[in-house]
């Protein structure tokens, strides 16, 4: 059954460019170009301290990142709780628009999802082409 949700946690607000609508139809898209089928997808957009509470509780990691991705897929439908900090979207280390950061880190997450890895350099070079993809992808929406 697909069903993509938005929620708040912390001290923040969507970003005035934040259209739940254009994302949907931009991650069915997605999805369809790398031959999946959406779930069941949570987006919880937070500020840095609720997502550090759960990179301590639930990964036993002490410190901030932009994006946590539970994976509850099964075979190709692609199913997850997302967690993105709002403070943390790195658009000043990318060099690029805080918009396009956000729209990169939402990829970044389904990415996972569909299996793409970033802790080794080529698999890294590999996602970011990946979000590159996705990025193009939105211009269609």
């Amino acid at each position: 059954m697909e069903e993509i949700l938005f929620f708040k946690e912390g001290n923040v607000d969507y970003p005035s460019f934040f259209s739940d609508e254009i994302i949907c139809q931009w991650l069915k898209i997605v999805a369809k170009h790398y031959e999946r089928t959406l779930g069941s997808l949570n987006f919880i957009f937070c500020d840095d301290e609720y997502i550090l509470s759960v990179n301590r509780q639930y990964l036993q990691h002490d410190y901030y990142t932009d994006v946590i991705t539970f994976d509850y897929c099964e075979r190709d439908i692609l199913s997850g709780d997302i967690f993105i900090s709002l403070d943390t979207v790195n658009s000043e280390i990318f060099g690029t628009t805080y918009e396009n950061e956000f729209y990169r880190v939402v990829c970044h997450s389904v990415l996972h999802l569909i299996g793409f890895k970033d802790k080794t350099d080529p698999d890294a070079a590999l996602m970011r082409k990946n979000e590159n993809i996705c990025l193009d992808l939105l211009k269609s929406v």
